[in-house]
């Protein structure tokens, strides 16, 4: 996963698509505004393998994850 802190924005690349999380980091936050996959990847777990890694850095960064967008907080959720 590469963090683009200049845009913040989370990314993966899947092929040559490139499958990303916007986020902003507060404290001890890292909110999760917006989550996206490529139309012919959803569906395909591309997303969640970006929440994993996004899960780890959360956790190396000792901070606690708030999902704004819903996909973040589905995922969650079930990983839960």
């Amino acid at each position: 996963m590469r963090d683009n802190e200049a845009t913040q924005r989370f990314e993966i690349g899947e092929g040559d698509d490139i499958v990303f999380a916007d986020y902003r980091r507060s404290a001890d936050r890292l909110y999760i505004d917006h989550v996206e996959a490529p139309m012919h990847l959803r569906g395909t777990g591309a997303a969640g393998r970006l929440m994993e890694a996004i899960v780890a850095q959360a956790k190396a960064e000792a901070r606690t994850i708030v999902p704004i967008c819903g996909y973040a907080a589905a995922w969650l959720k079930r990983q839960g």
